[in-house]
This record gives C-alpha cells, structure tokens and sequence, in this order.
C-alpha cells in the first residue's frame, strides 16, 4: 500500500532534468492505464474530474469530488494527489479528515477563489491549520496563482511561495509561471517546486521544465483535453 512517506520520497534529491511527472486522471480506469505506463504517482486534475462529472471546472460539490477521488485511489497502488481546488469551505480538521478517507496521501490547494487572489497571510494561516490537522499525514502542495489571477510579479510569486513554506507546505506550485522565470522561482523557495507541464508540444518537455528548476511537472486538464480530442475524432469519423 502506497503511502505519503513513499509520495515525499519521489521528491527529494531529484537529478536536473529529471522531474517527478504526474499524470492527471480523472477516474479510475485512466488511473490504471497511468500506472501501468509506468508512473509511480498520480495527481487528480479537478476540470478533468468535473469534465467526467458533468460539472463545469470550479463547480462539482465536494462530495463528489471527494468520491471521484476514492475511486481513483482505490483503483491503484500509487500514491494520489488529489486537486481540491479551494478547499470547498471545509475546515481543516474535516478536510483532512476527508481526503485521508478518500485514501489520498496529499493534495493541491489554490490560493484564488472566484478568479481572485486570496489575501496571502489569510491563506497561509488556512494552510499552517491544515498542516496542524495533517501532521505529517498529507503531502500539501501550495498553488500560487499570481500568474493566473494576479498582476504575474515574480516577486509577489516568491513572497506568496515563502509565507506558504513556512507554515508547512511540502510543495509550491506558481501555475502558468513562464518557463524562463523558473530559475528565479527556483532560486527564490526553498523545497519542491511544482510546474505546469504541456502535452500538445507548444511548450518546453518535462526534462528542459526541471532544468530550469521544477521538481515535479503536473498537466492540469491537459491529459482529459487532449483524450477528449481523440474521443472527438474518433466520433466524427463515425459521422455517416
């Protein structure tokens, strides 16, 4: 049984040019095609999770979500990240409570809600009470969405990314952080460094990402879009 020791373990000491690489499934079959392709983790994408929902991105209840999650993790032998987008408006000891009995050994937290930036001293605090529930149980990964939803100040990223460390986070993640402010980023937080990889070749591969200082690559929606794209041709191939 794969636990959060062997997920933190993938992380550390981690050779340039050799990122830890997270498919994003989104239910349990995907999953399992993941592991046997070779992956030794999982990180859940919440638009492809809410895509085979039914649900728009940012919109599938916690309930659901939580269950698309234990269904996954029970699916395989790997440890699986889950992406709880906001936190739902749960409290730390329930959402601990939650993604532990999902069988999930960490997850990936926003700091936006409704497009907008959270106060960062307000989200590290929500952070360091996760972190206080938790223990050593999760693996948290911090996203910092300056470069998302805010003003993209690679300044603003680091002061986000080291208020968030310091509480506990295991892991920090500037999404959509261009390619060549990563060795800035890298420079700047202490810890792994999380960042978003592409699967349609427009942007640089997995091992230039950690040469420039990622730690680990995850793909957002891109696994779910670009199966969505093949299951599309596919049909319209059947179109008399």
């Amino acid at each position: 049984m794969s636990t959060v020791e062997d997920f933190r373990a993938l992380h550390l000491e981690r050779a340039p040019g050799d990122p830890l690489i997270l498919p994003g499934p989104w239910d349990a079959a995907g999953a399992r095609a993941c592991v046997a392709a070779g992956f030794p983790a999982l990180a859940t994408p919440s638009a492809g999770v809410s895509a085979a929902l039914g649900y728009d991105d940012g919109s599938t209840p916690a309930d659901e979500m939580f269950a698309a999650v234990a269904r996954i993790a029970r699916a395989v032998d790997v440890p699986v990240s889950a992406d709880i987008e906001d936190g739902y408006g749960l409290a730390p000891d329930e959402l601990v409570d939650r993604l532990l009995e999902a069988g999930a050994v960490g997850c990936n937290l926003e700091d936006s809600r409704d497009g907008v930036l959270t106060d960062p001293h307000e989200q590290a605090a929500y952070l360091a009470e996760i972190r206080t529930a938790a223990g050593d149980r999760l693996f948290l990964n911090a996203r910092v969405d300056v470069f998302l939803h805010g003003d993209g100040d690679l300044g603003h990223a680091v002061e986000r990314a080291a208020l968030y460390v310091a509480v506990g986070a295991d892991c920090v993640y500037p999404i959509l952080a261009p390619a060549d402010a990563l060795p800035v980023l890298r420079a700047g937080i202490r810890g792994p460094l999380n960042a978003l990889g592409s699967l349609d070749g427009t942007g640089p591969s997995p091992a230039e990402l950690g040469k420039l200082g990622a730690t680990r690559i995850t793909f957002g929606p891109g696994l779910w879009q670009r199966a969505d794209r093949a299951v599309r041709e596919i049909l319209r191939e059947l179109v008399p």
